[in-house]
């Protein structure tokens, strides 16, 4: 029941609930709060989540002012909880966006009103610990920086919601029952198929986190292969991993910068599986001309990135990820990233939006976040666990809504005579399971 509330306390929660009601009106799903007096408050259907306000502080400081972050940054410092589906929660969020882009003045008037009414408190913001400066400079230290606050956390903490495969990238479920751990193994195999990799070939894997991808090349493929890294965990990860798996003769892995890559048609194939979007719009022609350099001629590239739909700004929850997990992150679109490959030589074969995927993958990486929160916060801290519960279920949302896509681009470097050298048709790519 919680403690009994005194005036002030019950004026504040009637003004808490008014702003509420006025944010979930024409939300299809149900909303539920509990307040720090006990108060409980419910619309709608029975909900699937209850927001858990901690102090009389606590409306004023979620929505007000209505920015990009604040309300991201009320959850991750305790301004209040969310208990049950966050998914929902998020979904809630999206209308929440769409409503007070709509109110008009005198209704955006009357909430503030109901806002400032409350008390000025907010519980305290150390943000200098978890806060993740952005450069904007995307030097090759500024990049290093980057990916070294997101990535360079223990591979215990990623294994927790990752699962055993430590695959950080979307998944590819070909049936409504696959579990996480299928589908990862089901994308690493789609992108061997789209590379028609073969015994004896050579595989260049920028950005190649713990290692997957490799592993499963060199096992069910029979290439060698190279991954190239700035991310000190995990590339000491992938380096045990691949002694572990008994692979350390047939795949190295380099610490090193895209830009300091010194590969001269080496490769029979290139990959990059959600890495260039660190590398930004700006250094996006670069890391295009690199890899040129080095493929064989008649060469394959997969790049596997999420890109931001065209003509589409930023939307309010990248600022949220933008300032707490990837300080560096850029989305290119679809568009430029095929303009910036063909001026570095390279053609562009398929292309494959597999967006929904990714909404099934993250809400995945949210349930096992969930499901290890205890071991989660204890590895890391509560601020850590909040900002990926948050930042996941919101990327869902992104993709769900098509406002993110995942696009997996085919490129090949033609020959000096203009030859592709690939099949007539992409019928190889379906049949049958791992080579």
């Amino acid at each position: 029941m919680g403690t009994p509330a005194n005036g002030s306390d019950a004026a504040a929660v009637d003004a808490a609930v008014r702003v509420l009601e006025a944010l979930s009106k024409g939300f299809s799903g149900g909303v539920a709060a509990r307040f720090w007096t006990g108060r409980t408050w419910q619309v709608g259907p029975p909900a699937a989540f209850t927001m858990v306000l901690k102090h009389a502080g606590a409306a004023r400081a979620m929505f007000w002012p209505f920015d990009r972050v604040g309300l991201g940054e009320s959850y991750v410092f305790d301004d209040f909880d969310v208990e049950g589906d966050v998914i929902a929660f998020v979904g809630w969020l999206r209308h929440l966006v769409g409503v007070m882009n709509g109110l008009s003045l005198p209704a955006k008037l009357r909430t503030l009103s109901l806002l400032v009414k409350l008390p000025k408190q907010r519980n305290p913001r150390d943000v200098s610990k978890i806060g993740r400066p952005r450069s904007g400079d995307q030097s090759n230290d500024a990049d290093r920086r980057g990916i070294s606050i997101h990535y360079d956390r223990p591979g215990d903490f990623y294994r927790l919601f990752l699962g055993p495969t430590m695959v950080y990238t979307c998944a590819y479920f070909r049936t409504p029952t696959d579990t996480l751990d299928d589908a990862q193994r089901q994308k690493l195999d789609h992108v061997c198929r789209k590379l028609r990799l073969r015994p004896g070939q050579r595989l260049l894997d920028v950005g190649c986190g713990w290692g997957g991808l490799l592993r499963h090349a060199v096992q069910h493929y029979g290439v060698t292969g190279v991954g190239v890294t700035l991310a000190g965990e995990q590339a000491e990860w992938a380096l045990k991993a691949n002694r572990d798996a008994g692979l350390a003769d047939r795949i190295s892995i380099e610490f090193c910068h895209y830009r300091d890559m010194k590969y001269d048609a080496e490769f029979d194939a290139v990959s990059s599986i959600g890495m260039t979007e660190e590398v930004g719009n700006r250094n996006l022609p670069t890391y295009m001309r690199a890899v040129g350099r080095a493929l064989k001629p008649g060469g394959v590239y997969l790049h596997h990135a999420v890109n931001l739909r065209p003509h589409t700004p930023f939307p309010r929850w990248t600022a949220f990820a933008r300032k707490y997990v990837f300080p560096n992150g850029d989305l290119q679109t679809l568009p430029f990233v095929v303009g910036e490959a063909a001026r570095a030589g390279l053609e562009a074969r398929d292309v494959e939006n597999i967006r929904e995927h990714y909404t099934r993958t993250l809400h995945a990486w949210v349930r096992n976040l969930e499901a290890n929160r205890d071991a989660v916060v204890r590895i890391t801290d509560e601020a850590t666990y909040r900002i990926y519960r948050l930042y996941m279920a919101g990327a869902g949302m992104g993709f769900d809504a098509g406002t993110y896509q995942l696009n997996q681009v085919l490129f090949v470097k033609p020959t000096a005579d203009g030859t592709a050298g690939l099949p007539p048709t992409r019928d190889d790519w379906y049949a049958g399971g791992a080579g």
